[in-house]
């Protein structure tokens, strides 16, 4: 059930174009977005296809804006409604950067795992991010191989 919820989750952050263009390897293959068409050519609503993409993205920043932002908010102020998004803002929770980056790879409540979506550039990249922006002032970077660690 729970691979279920997970593949859903990306599959709505996939129709939002959030996804690279890593779905569409040929012709024969669904456009970026089109989430319903790649459930339809997986036949496997359980996500199959979802480990393939990535996010193109090239800096934490742009990565935050484009995919973190939609539920933490642009100013990393968090957000309830459907759900509890933590605000990232001068969060205390963030001093360690393995604690973040473990919840960006595998996912923790209701936060899908996304680090079979990131490269390991872009997971530390993420976290760096958040971690010194928004208030946040912690400077020990977190490193491509903590992710590739944590895989």
């Amino acid at each position: 059930m729970e691979q279920r919820n997970l593949a859903l989750a990306l599959a709505a952050i996939a129709s939002l174009g959030v996804v690279s263009a890593a779905f569409a390897q040929d012709a024969a293959q669904p456009k970026p977005g089109d989430a319903a068409a790649l459930v339809a050519q997986t036949g496997d609503p359980d996500g199959a296809f979802v480990m393939s993409a990535r996010f193109s993205e090239p800096d934490g920043e742009k990565l935050y804006r484009r995919v973190c932002a939609a539920c933490h908010m642009a100013d990393a102020s968090g957000a309830r409604g459907a759900g509890v998004y933590p605000a990232l803002a001068k969060n205390p929770k963030l001093a360690s950067g393995a604690y973040p980056l473990y919840v960006v790879m595998k996912g923790l409540n209701g936060m899908p795992p996304l680090g079979d979506m990131m490269t390991d550039q872009q997971a530390a990249d993420v976290v760096n991010y958040i971690r010194t922006h928004f208030g946040n002032k912690y400077k020990d970077a977190v490193k491509p191989a903590d992710a590739k660690a944590l895989r």
